[in-house]
């Protein structure tokens, strides 16, 4: 419970922080920028929503000991990076890699409404549950 709602208000923040950042309406398609923290191996937050159409830039922040990765896509996508070999990460949209104490960028545009997993593929990080959600609606 108490996660949940640490988690919502987190949440709520980074929706503010989009919008203060000339992101828009929050969940309206359009432009927007989301932070997000990577702290003991998860991704704060961990859940998102937004219209198909929305254009995201995500900031990503990695301030564990230990490098991580950003990679958005369904299951399949996320079920070959865990099968997959690609050392590094950035050159396509939706994925990053992203070193010990940096921070580094990623736009997405969100195209059709479904679900799709955020995801961190160096070895045991997925299955420990380094991984995310993303909403997207009509």
């Amino acid at each position: 419970m108490i996660r949940r709602a640490a988690l919502g208000a987190l949440l709520v923040a980074a929706t503010i922080a989009s919008t203060a950042c000339g992101g828009g309406d929050p969940g309206r398609g359009g432009q927007q920028e989301v932070h997000v923290t990577l702290r003991d191996s998860r991704f704060v937050p961990d859940e998102f929503e937004f219209e198909a159409g929305t254009t995201v830039t995500f900031v990503v922040e990695n301030t564990d000991p230990i490098a991580h990765e950003f990679l958005i896509g369904d299951e399949e996508v996320q079920r070959a990076h865990e099968e997959g070999t690609e050392p590094h990460h950035g050159a396509k949209p939706g994925e990053l890699s992203i070193p010990i104490g940096e921070t580094r960028r990623t736009t997405y545009t969100f195209e059709e409404p479904g679900t799709l997993l955020i995801g961190c593929h160096l070895p045991t990080h997925y299955t420990y549950g380094m991984r995310g959600r993303i909403i997207v609606t009509e």
